[in-house]
């Protein structure tokens, strides 16, 4: 078995150039699949190249270290991930058709071989000759192979997951109301982490994890607090086995191994258990789809976990089902962020029913209305939900209301949250003070006066200030007009007269 040494560029790769080449190859994909596919064949190669780039930088230095090139290339032990000569991607390179083939058999070995891959490389399709022929195939590996992703040719440590998410947001844009499936804005992520500020030694769980942003904000979160990132328990769950491959990728992209993202319908299927038992976290993080139908009314009927105890939502609005699922993952002193519909503020029957019963248990401790158009393909407005299994004492028998819908970045095509509207929330979320036309934490009694209706408008006055009248300027604009008016009649009843007509 023979193997080269790849030539290692004196220039390291930077940001930009990355993240500029990854978005260049959904260009050679454009025009023949469908944009929301993009990124299950992109962050595939990409992978793929990653993996065999490291593996060649590991086994150099082992061969360096005085190991034998057979131990260096074909002992797995000495990998982090073991790459067979068939699936390496310099393998790949050789090849002229079947490529599709070729990189399913890649990609299967690559499972055999590394079992914490096992069903995430798998999950895309490489051999869908309609979809994506050789030729782009070609193309692809091409392009991939002119950058090299090895640890030392890397311009700073976290480089790839970075460029993994820019990627991620750049495919949610491209992908327009599909994007929302499996992607939330970066910057409602930073705030929602923000706000429940994330410790080392907690257990941190999203049960609609998507392509895992929120989880990974919360290793940033610990960074930034100069806290040892590799303490914290990160769970996770995600239907869509195509986002869930993406996202257990973008744990490894981002020197995350320890996280467990189960997939399935957290509804229907909660997988993460231990001994039968939901496992319960400190923090739990989400944002769930949208008023999802057919969310699975039949199986909380009967739910074996007794997560529903506020009552079913109704089988068109899945909101407060994943509201409920969240609550019964809680620890006693947990506290939970969701990203929700207005609808859940307001709308009656059954779900009005379940609200009352958070509330009167005093679980909810902030409803923060956030600006519109901040989604991929969907302009509707979003809250988000804080709760609280055990409030502080100021903040018990009450619930803070924020309108931020004001503070925003105007875009092309969306809104976008600025630093500084994060940086206001969040510290108008902490004071839990009041703030004329902005904040205010209002009693339950005055809750429960409004029909346990928690529309943010009915808390805080949300009304635009209108300019104050200057009567006297008023009447002298009048006093012009007048004057224009019987100017200009003037002037129409001396053509009429010249045109021989009486006015």
């Amino acid at each position: 078995m023979s193997h080269g040494i790849l030539f290692v560029s004196m220039t390291k790769l930077d940001l930009e150039t990355l993240k500029s080449h990854l978005w260049e190859s959904a260009n050679i994909l454009r025009g023949s699949i469908d944009a929301s596919d993009y990124k299950n064949y992109i962050f595939g190669l990409l992978f793929l190249k990653r993996l065999s780039d490291v593996f060649d930088e590991e086994a150099e230095k082992l061969i360096k270290e005085g190991k034998s090139k057979k131990i260096a290339f074909e002992e797995e032990d000495e990998h982090e991930f073991f790459v067979p000569a068939k699936a390496h991607w310099k393998h790949l390179t050789t090849l002229t058709q079947n490529l599709g083939d070729a990189l399913n058999k890649a990609n299967d070995q690559l499972e055999e071989h590394n079992r914490s891959l096992e069903g995430v490389l798998s999950a895309t399709d490489f051999n869908d000759k309609d979809r994506l022929p050789d030729s782009a195939l070609s193309r692809l590996i091409v392009h991939f192979s002119n950058i090299n992703l090895r640890n030392e040719n890397l311009a700073e440590p976290d480089m790839l997951g970075r460029a993994y998410e820019y990627l991620i947001a750049q495919f949610a844009d491209d992908a327009g109301k599909k994007g929302g499936e499996f992607y939330t804005p970066k910057e409602v992520v930073s705030l929602l982490v923000d706000i429940l500020d994330p410790q080392e030694g907690m257990y941190v769980c999203d049960p609609a994890c998507g392509s895992g942003g929120m989880l990974v904000q919360a290793v940033h979160h610990l960074k930034s607090l100069h806290q040892n990132a590799k303490n914290i328990v990160l769970h996770g769950q995600e239907k869509n086995i195509g986002t869930w491959a993406i996202c257990k990728m973008n744990m490894l992209l981002h020197g995350i191994s320890g996280a467990r993202i189960e997939k399935g319908d957290t509804i229907r299927e909660p997988k993460l258990l231990q001994k039968g038992k939901l496992v319960e976290y400190d923090i739990v993080i989400a944002n769930p789809p949208f008023s999802l139908k057919n969310w699975g009314v039949e199986s909380a009927e009967n739910d074996a976990f007794g997560r529903f105890r506020y009552g079913l939502p109704p089988q068109s609005y899945g909101d407060f089902a994943f509201v409920q699922h969240m609550i019964a993952t809680l620890k006693p002193f947990g506290r939970a962020g969701i990203v929700l519909p207005h609808g859940v503020l307001f709308r009656g029957g059954a779900e009005g029913k379940i609200r009352q019963g958070l509330i009167e248990e005093d679980l909810i401790e902030a409803v923060i209305g956030l600006p519109s158009n901040i989604f991929s393909g969907a302009g509707i407005p979003v809250c988000l939900f804080i709760l609280n299994k055990k409030k502080p004492a100021q903040r018990k028998g009450k619930v803070f209301f924020l309108y931020g819908a004001r503070d925003f970045k105007q875009l092309k095509s969306k809104n976008e949250l600025r630093p500084e509207d994060i940086d206001k929330i969040v510290k108008a979320y902490r004071s839990c003070g009041t703030a004329e036309k902005y904040s205010r934490p209002v009693s339950l009694d005055e809750i429960r006066r409004n029909d346990y209706n928690l529309n943010i408008p009915r808390y805080v006055d949300i009304t635009e200030d209108e300019a104050p009248i200057d009567v006297q300027q008023t009447i002298n604009d009048l006093i012009v007009l007048k004057k224009e008016r019987a100017q200009a009649e003037e002037k129409v009843e001396g053509y009429l007269k010249e045109l021989g007509y009486k006015a």
